[in-house]
């Protein structure tokens, strides 16, 4: 029987995720997701962070930061999410206050700034960034819903922004092949501990 090739390995990984977290009871899954946000609150690089970048969940399994957002705004955080566009163009960053008000879709379907409403924050500036993604390994490898959108947001961040992924201790999976070192995060919170990169 040949090898799995990588992508095969990957959508494998996805599919197992899948099962183990949409099969636990929804209150089970309410309290881990709640318990994923309060290690987040209690962890002392998201707390002292000034600026930070969240996402708009793009599939089921990514992490819903609502509560992430709504938290983060109580504490005074300035809080931006990325323009997706086109791959030849530049991500760019915008200050979101009112997720209702100031996102909107684009045509592939991501929730994103609009920029008449929002105001632009250069990506330097950004001291945490939180990445999605449907499962994630103990070296920060990931493996996402988008179509390297995020991977070229991580290579664009400056290497002091830490790069933090939020999942359920069931989307922890064994190695996920990766194309490049430069693509992992540097953390994982999940409902039971918080995993520093190898």
């Amino acid at each position: 029987m040949p090898a799995e090739d990588n992508k095969e390995k990957r959508l494998r990984m996805t599919g197992e995720v899948e099962t183990a977290v949409f099969s636990l009871p929804e209150e089970d899954l309410k309290k881990k997701k709640d318990d994923v946000v309060k290690r987040l609150f209690g962890f002392a690089n998201y707390l002292e962070s000034k600026i930070a970048m969240l996402y708009y969940p793009a599939a089921e399994l990514e992490f819903d930061i609502t509560a992430v957002f709504n938290e983060s705004l109580k504490l005074d955080k300035v809080i931006t999410f990325p323009l997706l566009k086109d791959k030849k163009e530049n991500i760019k960053f915008y200050k979101v206050d009112n997720l209702k008000q100031q996102l909107v879709k684009n045509e592939n379907g991501f929730m994103v700034p609009n920029i008449k409403k929002c105001r632009e924050i250069p990506c330097e500036f950004i001291d945490i960034a939180i990445i999605p993604g449907l499962a994630f390994d103990e070296k920060g490898g990931r493996i996402a819903s988008d179509s390297g959108e995020y991977d070229r947001i991580i290579t664009m961040l400056p290497i002091t922004t830490r790069k933090i992924a939020l999942g359920l201790e069931e989307q922890i999976v064994s190695q996920i092949p990766m194309e490049s070192r430069k693509k992992y995060v540097d953390i994982i919170v999940t409902d039971e501990r918080i995993i520093y990169k190898i």
